[in-house]
């Protein structure tokens, strides 16, 4: 895993700053000339550790909150440690053991995404967050269709990876529950195993081209399918242990904190930073005013893409406060992400 900085620091300053934002991130306290002095093991005078601080100030690494003598890590300051000064390892294989141990096998999709968006809450003690993704990215395996009256059908579809849904459609004319079953045989013997977005593009160029002599089971099965294969809205989002964060010192305000709460409900923004973050390949973390979203102002989000063979699905992550052990959040959030892709493939998740 790696992380890269444009801050130029001398290797002096580089140990002070880690130094002051390990002891920040343990103990939660403005961190003082005198204490660095103690802590650092470098051999400099107290007076060349304030000159030290106050170069990191200038350079806004760090700040001095109110009257305090002591300085704490600004959102850059924290770039700067988990881009160059962090030792991020891999999960332990008794920790990664732990979380296969406790992922569903062989669960339907919105199981094991759960399960996922709750041990990653666990684990850290924060917010476990996971995108769900749209049910067309999954292969369907079966279809079903039953007459309620004329012109209404019951359409029930059934996923690769389990999942089962209803959906009530209205044809243009009526179908008799021969035509049904005929339609229903026609689309599980010649599509499924294909996306949903996949079967209707291939509908419609199959009705394209047989153009006049188009027969009443094809017609039957466009009209059917064009309602019954319709993606659904957007993608969900999971979320877990957002009370965690009512104990965090930094999280005490109130207000800021009501803010995050009411976007875990609203879900919409969360979900654009999540997409954003599919886009990229490994881990990915945002600090503070980074995410471009004034909710996550003093927190930080610490995300991984999850898909099968190289195609993304969705994205889970972490979010917690700007003090948070870095170096044990990101390998948690690595170590699922690779575990629920691992999970879709074996269940036969879209490839």
């Amino acid at each position: 895993m790696s992380f890269h900085s444009d801050h130029p620091l001398d290797p002096r300053s580089r140990h002070l700053l880690r130094t002051l934002i390990s002891q920040y991130i343990a103990e939660g306290q403005p961190v003082g000339s005198r204490t660095l002095s103690k802590s650092s093991g470098l051999d400099v005078s107290p007076a060349t550790i304030r000159n030290i601080l106050a170069d990191l100030e200038e350079a806004g690494l760090v700040a001095a909150p109110h009257t305090s003598a002591g300085r704490v890590p600004t959102a850059q300051g924290y770039r700067v440690f988990v881009d160059s000064l962090l030792e991020v390892r891999p999960l332990g294989e008794p920790q990664v053991e732990q979380l296969r141990r406790e992922l569903p096998t062989g669960a339907a999709t919105p199981t094991l995404l759960g399960s996922a968006s709750a041990l990653l809450s666990e684990m850290t003690r924060f917010v476990g967050v996971v995108s769900v993704p749209r049910h067309d990215e999954f292969p369907f395996r079966h279809i079903d269709f039953v007459a309620l009256d004329a012109n209404r059908v019951l359409v029930i579809l059934v996923f690769t990876d389990g999942q089962v849904q209803n959906r009530v459609i209205e044809t243009l004319q009526p179908h008799t529950s021969t035509e049904l079953e005929q339609t229903a045989n026609y689309l599980n013997t010649h599509y499924a195993g294909m996306r949903l977005d996949e079967i209707r593009a291939r509908l419609l160029r199959e009705m394209r081209d047989e153009g006049a002599r188009l027969n009443r089971l094809l017609a039957t099965a466009v009209e059917v399918a064009r309602q019954a294969f319709e993606a659904p809205a957007d993608n969900d989002m999971l979320v877990s242990g957002q009370t965690n964060l009512m104990g965090v010192h930094e999280a005490a305000d109130v207000d800021r904190l009501r803010e995050l709460f009411d976007a875990f409900q609203r879900k919409r923004d969360l979900l654009q930073l999540l997409e954003r973050c599919a886009r990229a390949d490994g881990v990915r973390l945002f600090i503070g005013e980074e995410a471009g979203f004034a909710a996550l102002d003093g927190y930080s989000l610490v995300t991984a893409p999850y898909g099968v063979e190289g195609r993304v699905l969705g994205v889970l992550g972490v979010i917690g406060p700007t003090r948070m052990a870095y170096e044990r959040v990101i390998p948690v959030v690595s170590a699922t992400a690779q575990l629920i892709s691992g999970a879709l493939n074996r269940s036969g998740a879209p490839q």
